[in-house]
């Protein structure tokens, strides 16, 4: 696995760029919210990568921030999520904007990206909560993060009860 690149950008062309390491220039697809934070061509950057061999490809993933690279790893995982879709989520809006959309449980924001339906939409959130408050600790005090942590748990709980109650015959107090 290729843990980081350290290097010379030789090519910057959304959705990617071309890293020299060492005499061997590796492309390197990065979101645009990463294209953003780096330096110009000529300039040294280090890339925090995420390695992904298919059987018709072997790509690289790069992000400046460790969050950044964690989210992607989180997102890949959810059903219907691959590295491309991953990509232009994270193209789309930042980490903290993430984290923010998860605790609004704001479902429009995230259909509002490319490639991201209605389905792909509730199972990023109904499925990243975990994320969520990894991601709210970095940015907030801890004791914050419980309490928005728990806020959203009990709104995915009630969504829940709500949608299956009926399929089980089971009838909810108004």
């Amino acid at each position: 696995m290729i843990e980081r690149l350290r290097g010379t950008i030789i090519a910057k062309q959304a959705p990617e760029v071309i890293i020299d390491v060492g005499g061997v220039g590796y492309e390197v697809r990065v979101p645009m919210t990463t294209i953003y934070q780096l330096p110009g061509v000529g300039e040294e950057c280090i890339l925090l990568t995420h390695f992904v061999v298919r059987e018709d490809a072997q790509q690289l993933f790069g992000f400046v921030r460790e969050i950044d690279r964690r989210l992607f790893r989180d997102l890949i995982k959810v059903n219907g999520v691959g590295p491309k879709l991953a990509l232009a989520i994270l193209s789309g809006m930042d980490t903290e904007q993430f984290a923010a959309c998860l605790n609004r449980n704001d479902v429009d924001a995230l259909v509002a990206l490319p490639g991201v339906g209605k389905k792909t939409g509730e199972r990023l959130l109904g499925l990243l909560v975990a994320v969520l408050g990894r991601l709210l600790v970095k940015l907030r005090r801890p004791r914050q993060v419980l309490l928005d942590a728990i806020a959203v748990l009990v709104q995915l709980a009630e969504v829940a009860l709500r949608t299956h109650a009926p399929l089980l015959g089971a009838q909810l107090p108004v």
